[in-house]
């Protein structure tokens, strides 16, 4: 999972970078975001092995996946018998939870902008490169992106956080103010040219041609569990990345047309219509394992935002 709002970084607990396609351990932590959130039962490892393998991972690989979320205390373990379980640890569960919030509520926003950027300056020795990767995702994760080098614009009100954010990192030649776009301005160029807009508006087309051909089949309920698992989480692997692409870019700076609204409006009603079929598949899956734990399955929609 994504790092959770509020800029708490994913490092912090060692959660796996997102890959393309997604790796083992990022699919079970999705799938745990999606359908285990809140409990603190822990599952069979043998469930959850054949949970991964809905998702074509090999037994090897899903074990695999097991042994090192465990030992990057993401999954606590436990014993019965011979038999081995796996549940969230306290902290794994809150970033998870905060993770989804944030990535579910993306695209909300709608509130007119006030045509001040947040512009935050560092300026940090190549000595200390560890410190450089920390700040830059931090920034990231808050909608940040780079205009130039050592300067990192967003359309947002976010001073604050930034300020936070440097003195809880000790990044000592760093500074944060707001500033608007026109003569006598501190900020050379156009700060929406940090972000490359032709090839966001490609992402989001690339989102609405693959998706929406299956809203007729959701909608006419031509869609099984098995399936609608697997789409709903590839949907949302494909949705989550979209905060680091798009801080909600406020529509005064965007071309016209443009397909952010369109987007979620399909993974809205494809994440939200295929919850109960997926939560089924799931549940599916589990019972023969441990049926008592089978029943705590749950899934949330985008109302999950709040």
């Amino acid at each position: 999972m994504t790092e959770p709002a509020g800029g708490t970084a994913t490092d912090d607990v060692g959660l796996p970078r997102i890959q393309a396609g997604g790796s083992p351990q990022h699919l079970l932590l999705t799938l745990l975001g999606d359908y285990w959130y809140g409990q603190r039962a822990h599952l069979p490892s043998a469930a959850l092995v054949a949970l991964l393998e809905e998702f074509d991972v090999t037994g090897v690989s899903a074990r695999a996946a097991l042994s090192r979320l465990a030992r990057r205390n993401l999954l606590e373990a436990s014993k019965s018998g011979r038999n081995t379980y796996y549940g969230l640890s306290p902290r794994a569960a809150q970033v998870l939870s905060e993770g989804v919030a944030h990535i579910l509520s993306f695209g909300a926003r709608d509130k007119p902008w006030s045509g001040h950027w947040t512009v935050a300056t560092f300026s940090i020795p190549e000595e200390q490169r560890d410190l450089r990767h920390s700040l830059r995702t931090r920034l990231r994760w808050m909608g940040f992106a780079s205009l130039y080098d050592g300067v990192w614009v967003s359309p947002h009100d976010l001073v604050g956080d930034v300020a936070a954010v440097f003195g809880e990192l000790g990044v000592a030649h760093a500074t944060v103010f707001t500033a608007t776009v026109g003569a006598g301005s501190p900020v050379a160029g156009d700060p929406i040219a940090a972000w490359d807009l032709d090839a966001l508006r490609g992402t989001y087309l690339a989102l609405i041609e693959e998706y929406e051909p299956l809203l007729e089949r959701a909608r006419a309920g031509q869609i099984g569990t098995k399936e609608a698992l697997l789409t709903r989480t590839a949907l949302m692997d494909a949705w989550r990345n979209f905060p680091n692409l798009d801080p909600e870019l406020p529509a005064e700076l965007l071309p016209g047309e443009w397909p952010r609204a369109w987007a979620r409006s399909i993974f809205i009603e494809l994440y939200d219509g295929l919850a109960g079929l997926a939560e089924a598949r799931v549940r599916q899956v589990l019972t023969p394992y441990a049926p008592e734990l089978a029943s705590l399955v749950r899934s949330h929609g985008t109302s999950f935002a709040g």
